[in-house]
């Protein structure tokens, strides 16, 4: 599976186009992680509970997208986007989104 956060893929042809497809993920703050924040916060510094946090939830958001593109027989996804909103206080959404779509390669690839 391609997925692309531009319009198109050089040197390919969309054939067909599925639709929106989407994936997201919630994911609540730990509060031993948010303890272990704070101190970071006074030193100053990353925050790598959190960097993790993150990167795991777009991941997840990212493979569920795949998993809808791949279930309306998509062989790529293009114009992909990540957006993020908080729901409560200590949570909050990742949303990956883009369009399905078939690919094929154009001319003698």
């Amino acid at each position: 599976m391609m997925v692309v956060t531009c319009d198109s893929v050089p040197g390919y042809k969309i054939a067909e186009v599925f639709g929106l497809v989407r994936g997201n993920t919630i994911r609540a703050r730990h509060v031993g992680h948010d303890i272990m924040a704070a101190l970071r916060n006074l030193a100053g510094g990353e925050i790598s509970d959190y960097t993790k946090m993150i990167a795991e939830s777009r991941e997840q958001a990212i493979d569920r997208m795949i998993a809808e593109a791949e279930a309306l027989g998509a062989n790529a996804v293009v114009a992909v986007r990540f957006t993020t909103s908080s729901m409560m206080q200590g949570a909050a959404e990742l949303l990956a989104y883009g369009t399905a779509v078939t690919i094929e390669p154009e001319g003698d690839r």
